[in-house]
Formats: C-alpha cells, sequence, structure tokens
C-alpha cells in the first residue's frame, strides 16, 4: 500500500504543502479548474526555486482586492468558508477534506478566543490566500488517490510572531490548539520564529491516519516544497510517497 509520509523536520506551512503536492505530480489541471471556481480575489503562480540550494516547488498566492475589500473578508465566520467550498469545482471527496480541514482550525481558534466554533472570526486563516491553500490541498491530495498518511510531528521554532492581535508568542494558540487536539508532537528547535502555522498543521491533522513511519520503506516519489520565510536554513517542506519494505 502506497502512503504518503510528511516529513516535519522543516516544520510545515499551507502554501509549502500545495507546493509540494504539486512536485509530487499531483493534478494541476484540477488545481486551475478548482481556483478559478472560486471568488476572484487573487491570483497565483506556481514556478521553481531554491532554498539554500534546495531546489523544489513555489505556490504563491497574491490577493488583488482593494484593502477595504480584502479587510472585510478577513472576517469570515465558518459557515461563509463553507459556502464557498460549496461552489468550487470540486470532487465530493476534496470537499470534504477541505471542509475537514476549516473544522480544525475553527475548534482551535474557538478555543482560544473563548467563543462557539459558529462566532470564529478567521483573521489570517479566513482570508483568502488561506482558503485557497487549503482547498488547493484538498484538490491535490484528492487527486493522488491517496488513502494513508503519516505524520510523526513537526518541528518548530520559538520566539514571537506579529499577528491581527499583535505579536504571539511561538507556537501560537491555533497551532497548540490543533496539536494538542489530534495529538501531533512538536519538537522544539534553535529557529527564531514560526515554523507551524495553524493552515500547514491543520492539513496535517486532516490527513493523518498514521503516527508511525513502517520499520522500513521504499520510496516511490518526493515532492519539495518551499517556503518564504529565512530561517538560515532551507525553508521546505518534504512529501514522501513510500511502500513498506
Amino acid at each position: 500500500m502506497t502512503m504518503l509520509s510528511i516529513d516535519g523536520a522543516n516544520g510545515i506551512s499551507g502554501d509549502m504543502t500545495v507546493a509540494a503536492l504539486l512536485d509530487l505530480g499531483a493534478d494541476q489541471n484540477k488545481l486551475e479548474a478548482a481556483l478559478q471556481s472560486v471568488p476572484s480575489e487573487f491570483e497565483y503562480t506556481v514556478t521553481h526555486k531554491k532554498s539554500y540550494g534546495l531546489a523544489g516547488c513555489d505556490f504563491d498566492v497574491r490577493l488583488i482586492s482593494t484593502h477595504d475589500h480584502t479587510h472585510a473578508h478577513t472576517h469570515r465566520h465558518l459557515k461563509d468558508v463553507y459556502e464557498i467550498i460549496d461552489k468550487a469545482d470540486m470532487t465530493d471527496r476534496a470537499r470534504g477534506m477541505a471542509k475537514k480541514i476549516f473544522k480544525i482550525v475553527a475548534e482551535a481558534e474557538s478555543k482560544a478566543h473563548g467563543c462557539a466554533i459558529e462566532e470564529v472570526h478567521f483573521h489570517e486563516v479566513g482570508a483568502m490566500d488561506s482558503i485557497v491553500d487549503i482547498i488547493s490541498a484538498a484538490v491535490l491530495w484528492d487527486s493522488l488517490n491517496i488513502e494513508s498518511c503519516v505524520v510523526t510531528g513537526f518541528n518548530e521554532g520559538h520566539g514571537f510572531v506579529e499577528c491581527q492581535h499583535g505579536l504571539l508568542p511561538v507556537p501560537v494558540p491555533a497551532v497548540l490548539n490543533i496539536a494538542q487536539a489530534h495529538q501531533i508532537a512538536l519538537r522544539p528547535t534553535d529557529v527564531n520564529g514560526e515554523m507551524v502555522t495553524p493552515t500547514g498543521i491543520a492539513i496535517a491533522a486532516a490527513l493523518r491516519t498514521h503516527t508511525e513511519l513502517p520499520p522500513a520503506y521504499t520510496v516511490c516519489k518526493q515532492g519539495i516544497g518551499i517556503g518564504k520565510r529565512d530561517f538560515g536554513r532551507p525553508n521546505c517542506l518534504r512529501l514522501l510517497l513510500i511502500n513498506e519494505a
């Protein structure tokens, strides 16, 4: 049985996951169809670049709406996000996965802000770029016909990160809440900054079916997604398609 393995050595983010899935061979035509059916407040590019000498794929989303328009849409509720997903051109399996990922984020945010899940304002996670990342990840995962996914945990940085509410400690509350709820291991490192984002760990939590790699395995294919941050080392996510040996 072929499994997807998410290598957590360099953390995880939504855009790195999408890029790594594309590099792994997921169907970019299905991605294009899905994103064309989403409200056109953004544009995206898929390119190849390097991070500290390591080559991989880059998925870059840019908002093209006005500031006021963008600001208004950073405060979507879960039902608003579900409406976008319902109208998107994707399979029912991908649609279910996208909703599962967003529900995981909503549960984490509701705990962080002390409110009901229906009342959560999504802030950065509800902004269009994160909606695009999550829909894209669900569509690309679905196109690979993968049933099993191994997530052993993620390396995480330390310090503080600038958010809508000001400076938040790393790991940020939503990441900690997802890690706690889904028992995903976080491994502290000497990196100053956020290596694990709420969108990234939510995707991993939704996809995960196994917590340990097989005792021995062969690698069928690997995909590398390059991130946007400079940690003084390669900022990337490796995805492997593996078979138990």
